[in-house]
């Protein structure tokens, strides 16, 4: 059974809530969504991620700390440089949903609703394609 197509078992009084708070604490800022964004493609070093997120090395550095601490992100040292990746795929798939959503607030019918002829497509065929 793939990952993304099995059903959450917990209920509301599970120690997880609470945890599952703090997650979506570590992605509520802007720039910790921009680099999980950038590292969807893949392995990349603080230099590169401060280019594409628009922000200092150093900066970076810190959002990447925070994302290390919850387990989000994982470091891979080589020489003087420092690499991150996604420790796996969770983070990018809230991140993706979380845009989705955003999305909706923006525009009338998202893209993501939109299929390559750009007229709407069926739901689940939207949910299905975010998964993959």
């Amino acid at each position: 059974m793939r990952e993304g197509k099995k059903k959450c078992t917990f209920n509301p009084e599970s120690q997880y809530a609470d945890f599952a708070a703090e997650v979506f604490s570590l992605l509520s800022d802007a720039t910790r969504v921009r680099i999980i964004l950038a590292l969807r493609e893949g392995e990349q070093a603080v230099g590169e991620l401060a280019e594409q997120v628009g922000k200092s090395p150093t900066v970076v550095s810190q959002h990447l700390a925070k994302l290390r601490w919850g387990k989000i992100v994982q470091a891979r040292q080589e020489g003087t440089r420092v690499f991150y990746s996604l420790i796996d795929d969770h983070a990018r798939q809230l991140v993706t949903h979380a845009v989705f959503q955003a999305e909706h607030v923006v525009d009338g019918v998202p893209a993501h609703h939109l299929g390559a002829d750009g007229l709407p497509v069926a739901a689940a065929d939207v949910a299905e394609g975010a998964d993959s």
